[in-house]
């Protein structure tokens, strides 16, 4: 979960570093097409099918179109905002999955986590700062990549147990390039042809997002999930890290403190869950 963590911010590093070169469809669409390629060579190599009907099932469906939300507006926000921010608003998905849970599929949740939930939010709020003379729209962008993750967390656990994780990746990396192209429409930006140092960052980028999802698969299938899933707030340490030592980045109060109101509600709801299900067990 560790190596995931860190791999994942450094997918984030390289393609704010490519964004200053490229137009984020085309972005989008070769890290796409890059993912997707590598997984539907894992899929053939184990014998699976790239295509059943339950690929087009109504929860892929719905997975794919919080996909293609989650990640175009999350590298829009780590392209045009600062990687830190956008990395500390990411780490409310939990909270919003949790509330996902109860409300979509009747997941009980005490007094006690919905308070949490509350507190976590509020840290998201400190964090963007509405009505500040800080406050910058474009953290707005990471809060809507945020939902659109929890949205396709909530989707995958829908999802038919046939679909292997290579599947499932294949498949979300096909949603980045429709991502793409739909934003190119919009963008309208004429795709320029990457330099040799640009395309190497593109495709550190998309060897960071294999391995950390491929890390992230592991640690959830062969590990208690109790257990590995608070490492999910190491990439705190590494978003952060990066964004300041790499992008000159600065940490004020108000992030330092939405900071902790985030982990601290997210580590709590992990350790009230435990506790019910143990209480439920016994």
């Amino acid at each position: 979960m560790i190596a995931s963590m860190a791999a994942f911010s450094m997918e984030d590093s390289l393609v704010k570093i490519v964004s200053k070169s490229l137009p984020v469809s085309e972005i989008l669409i070769l890290f796409g097409f890059g993912g997707a390629m590598v997984f539907a060579t894992l899929a053939v190599s184990n014998g699976e099918r790239l295509f059943s009907p339950d690929v087009v099932s109504p929860p892929m469906l719905i997975r794919v179109l919080f996909e293609i939300t989650g990640r175009l507006f999350y590298i829009l926000a780590i392209s045009l905002a600062s990687l830190s921010s956008a990395t500390v608003i990411l780490q409310a998905t939990p909270l919003v999955v949790v509330a996902g849970a109860a409300i979509i599929f009747g997941e009980r949740v005490g007094w006690r986590r919905w308070m949490a939930i509350f507190t976590g939010m509020i840290g998201v709020v400190v964090i963007i700062r509405p009505g500040a003379d800080s406050f910058s729209v474009l953290s707005i962008l990471a809060v809507i990549g945020m939902l659109g993750f929890a949205g396709r967390d909530l989707a995958s656990r829908a999802a038919p147990v046939s679909l292997s994780a290579s599947i499932l990746g294949l498949y979300g990396f096909l949603s980045v390039v429709v991502a793409g192209g739909l934003f190119s429409l919009w963008e309208a930006r004429p795709f320029a042809w990457p330099t040799n140092e640009v395309a190497l960052y593109l495709f550190g980028a998309i060897a960071a997002g294999v391995v950390a999802y491929g890390c992230l698969m592991k640690a959830m299938r062969t590990g208690e999930v109790s257990a590995v899933t608070p490492f999910r707030y190491t990439r705190l340490l590494f978003g952060v890290a990066l964004g300041v030592l790499v992008f000159g980045e600065n940490l004020d109060l108000p992030m330092l403190l939405g900071m902790g109101l985030i982990v601290v509600s997210g580590l709590f709801i992990m350790w009230r869950g435990n506790r019910v299900i143990s209480a439920n067990r016994s």
